[in-house]
């Protein structure tokens, strides 16, 4: 062969190398990304400041860097949360434990994934010239409830319970999410409301008053991640993810609560008062965290306090069977410490 053919071989063999190189490169810049996995999160509540962390996937991409696309569907109770569930329209239940046992008593076959908040975050608020300062000075008193099926109402008959009195001991009026009016007009001796209801209250004139915290009696989570038994089952690598990405959210509103509550203006719908806002999320952080999620991390869950819980709702009548919660509480996919 030539040398000057063999010259232009080269240079043919070296163009249609690099074109192929190129070629690939070209791909490899322009592959698709894997897609994300899908999960739907029902809520027991519209998007609110409390739940800033989960609102603000858009800015901050706490799912997205797990690879899940999470949709949020919001309710109106714990109850909607479990039906959500339970229907198929939802993977995910931000539920309370109240919700948990009707469906349990029912027979719905369901697991506990992760603790919320440990922390009971319900109170009884009294004026302080009613001069009611332990639970056993509720007895013969007038209480004020959202609704007689709301956690206010479960809350209250615990707090009863654990002080040795029953509903039969008081008076238990409805009166409406505007619970702190009736309160301040004299209309209720007492009103139960939660830590976050509390400090809307003050920020509306609420006065001095005397508070009693549930927590005090029987400190049994307000707050829980529940799934169907198909669903644990089913898509347990998903959940995995799922919870390590909300644990990274929590723990950065933990870290940045500032930034959160300037975030809830533009997230949530109760959001308007920054103010208002650094309070309430400075309440949800405090009721995320206990001993236990110090030693075990943010989620940590404790089945024997649940339990106490259901025995109690047993006791009070709310459910009719004795519920079983070690086979129900799970942390096997809880992200390790």
């Amino acid at each position: 062969m030539k040398a000057k053919h063999f010259v232009t071989l080269l240079l043919i063999c070296a163009s249609v190398f690099l074109t192929a190189c190129g070629n690939t490169e070209e791909k490899r810049e322009t592959a698709e990304p894997a897609e994300n996995e899908n999960l739907r999160l029902a809520s027991w509540s519209q998007p609110i400041t409390e739940q800033t962390n989960l609102l603000v996937e858009e800015e901050k991409g706490f799912f997205q860097d797990q690879g899940l696309d999470v949709t949020i569907i919001p309710g109106a109770g714990g109850g909607d949360a479990i039906k959500n569930i339970l229907s198929g329209q939802a993977d995910i239940a931000f539920t309370d434990p109240g919700s948990l046992y009707f469906a349990l008593d029912k027979g719905e076959k369901l697991k506990v994934i992760y603790n919320v908040y440990p922390q009971n975050v319900f109170n009884i608020v009294s004026l302080k010239e009613k001069n009611i300062t332990k639970p056993e000075d509720l007895k013969g008193k007038t209480i004020g409830v959202y609704s007689l099926s709301s956690g206010t109402r479960q809350n209250l008959l615990v707090m009863l319970n654990q002080a040795g009195l029953s509903e039969k001991d008081v008076t238990i009026v409805e009166t409406g999410i505007s619970n702190f009016a009736p309160l301040m007009q004299g209309q209720v001796d007492a009103t139960a409301a939660t830590d976050t209801g509390l400090a809307a209250g003050k920020q509306k004139g609420l006065g001095d008053v005397n508070v009693l915290e549930v927590k005090d009696s029987l400190n049994v989570p307000s707050d829980v991640f529940v799934v169907t038994e198909e669903t644990f089952e089913k898509k347990k690598e998903e959940l995995k993810k799922f919870l390590q990405a909300y644990q990274n959210s929590a723990q950065w509103m933990i870290e940045h609560p500032e930034e959160a509550a300037s975030l809830a203006k533009e997230y949530a719908i109760d959001g308007k008062n920054e103010e208002l806002n650094a309070e309430i999320i400075k309440l949800r952080n405090a009721s995320s965290v206990s001993s236990l999620t110090e030693e075990r991390g943010l989620g940590a869950l404790d089945s024997g306090i649940l339990q106490q819980g259901a025995d109690t709702y047993q006791q009070l009548g709310l459910i009719k069977n004795r519920l079983q919660l070690d086979g129900v509480v799970t942390e096997e996919l809880l992200p390790k410490k």
